[in-house]
């Protein structure tokens, strides 16, 4: 074509379904483009911190969580205390011409009846707990009289406490007047809380506080201090629990606190441990600090792995009461740092599972005993291992479940068997055990047997 300004060039015209080639202004034969698709995004990677913790969590929310940590925890702790009481024991027993197994086997019976009362505690149901309070307040205060009684009262290292049953066998009855106190405590202030009564003061404090003091007293008479500090323990956990005021709970501990320090300046056998913490020397001036000092180079010595079962250096005469209250510093020696990390993670679970019961009940009987047993046993834990460690005074309390000694063992499974009991009436906790399919099927009339499965916790939850 031909314009005024010359031939004009004519472009031609590209159809909609004709694609340019790369570089070329006239097209050439349809080529279809690769159309690009938007990018998938990739998944992201979780964080395995995270992840663990979400499962844990899973874990710890399962209904019947504090039941298997109350139970297989203080199992662990019985069966590794009866471990480590053969291995402490066998050189005093061999020095008092006993022989290398005298008290593992004294310990071992004491575990089985132990178990029995166990066993009996967590199929107990709650009424028979609450009728067994009283009773269990009456003997033990019997008891703890007829201790003081001349010639059935036996002393043992500068305290009248224990009763001679004949034979090698004695019975502590301060060891008894912890449970009463508990379950006794618990129904007095449950039946004030169901009658509305424990926003007075005096319904509170009146009568538990003058029958705490009453066993406080007739324990002090025999001079054993360390039952006593548990027993106040144990006062403060029920007061708290009941929802004391804060200048009521003042008030209580100021009065404890200055019964203590009376108590604590009129002996000089207790000013001379209080002199011992944070000594280096066996002989710290005027101050004998033996057994302080051997502790601490009992745990210094065993390192992380330990030196090994049996092969412990400092029970052989050096560290005295090995196998009893200070059964915790041969462990170190012998199963070294990791040993007394399971010792104190198996306790803290046993805590958890303590507070946990007592926190999700709602009958207050449970409420008040599941946490007066729990502060029982976890005060008298924290007492025990911070003497080792030489942060507290040695109080002369054995490790619980742990130590040598039968009457410190007995009332002790007894009180964890009210902890299972008490797991078990959690509503969630009934209706995952009521879920739960026996191992073997029942043949139904007229039907195959049902086949044979386990199931797991998530089934059954």
């Amino acid at each position: 074509m031909w314009d005024r300004r010359g031939p004009v060039r004519r472009t031609p015209v590209r159809r909609a379904t004709e694609v340019l080639m790369p570089g070329s202004r006239t097209g050439g034969p349809p080529v279809q483009r690769a159309v690009r698709r938007p990018a998938v995004p990739r998944p992201r990677r979780e964080n395995p911190l995270r992840t663990l913790h979400t499962r844990a969590r899973k874990a710890w929310d399962r209904p019947l969580t504090a039941y298997y940590l109350i139970l297989g925890g203080s199992a662990l702790i019985t069966v590794l205390g009866l471990v480590m009481v053969y291995s402490a024991s066998q050189i005093t027993a061999l020095q008092m011409s006993l022989p290398g197994s005298y008290f593992f086997r004294k310990q071992l019976l004491a575990a089985a009846i132990g178990t029995v009362l166990l066993l009996a505690a967590s199929r107990m149901p709650v009424k028979l707990h609450r009728a067994l309070a009283y009773p269990i307040l009456a003997g033990a205060v019997f008891l703890m009289v007829l201790v003081q009684v001349p010639g059935i009262g036996v002393e043992v290292n500068g305290n009248q406490n224990w009763i001679a049953l004949g034979g090698s066998f004695q019975v502590q009855p301060s060891e008894f007047g912890k449970l009463a106190l508990v379950l006794w405590g618990a129904d007095l202030l449950a039946r004030k809380q169901d009658k509305r009564l424990l926003g007075q003061w005096k319904h509170m404090l009146v009568p538990l506080v003058p029958a705490a003091f009453m066993l406080l007293g007739l324990i002090m008479l025999g001079g054993d201090m360390g039952t006593a500090i548990i027993l106040t323990a144990i006062l403060f956990g029920l007061l708290w629990l009941a929802g004391a005021p804060t200048r009521m709970f003042a008030a209580v501990l100021s009065v404890a606190a200055l019964l203590g320090v009376i108590l604590i300046r009129t002996s000089p056998n207790r000013m001379a441990r209080l002199a011992c913490l944070g000594a280096t020397e066996p002989q710290s001036g005027p101050v004998d600090c033996w057994q302080a000092v051997h502790g601490i180079y009992a745990l210094a010595s065993g390192g992380i792995f330990g030196s090994g079962l049996g092969a412990s250096v400092e029970k052989w005469g050096q560290l005295p009461e090995a196998h009893t209250d200070f059964i915790f510093a041969v462990t170190g020696e012998e199963l070294g740092l990791a040993g007394t990390l399971s010792v104190l993670a198996l306790f803290a679970a046993l805590g958890y599972a303590g507070i946990r019961v007592a926190g999700r009940t709602e009958d207050p009987f449970v409420r008040y005993a599941a946490g007066g047993v729990t502060t029982w046993i976890m005060a008298q834990a924290v007492i025990n291992i911070g003497a080792v460690l030489g942060l507290l005074p040695i109080a002369g309390v054995p490790l619980p479940l742990f130590s040598y000694g039968g009457s410190a063992l007995l009332p002790t499974m007894f009180a964890i068997g009210l902890l299972i009991a008490f797991a078990r009436e959690d509503p969630a906790a009934r209706m995952a055990l009521a879920m739960r399919q026996p191992r073997f099927g029942k043949k139904r009339n007229g039907g195959p047997q049902r086949p044979r499965r386990w199931n797991t916790m998530r089934r059954r939850a």
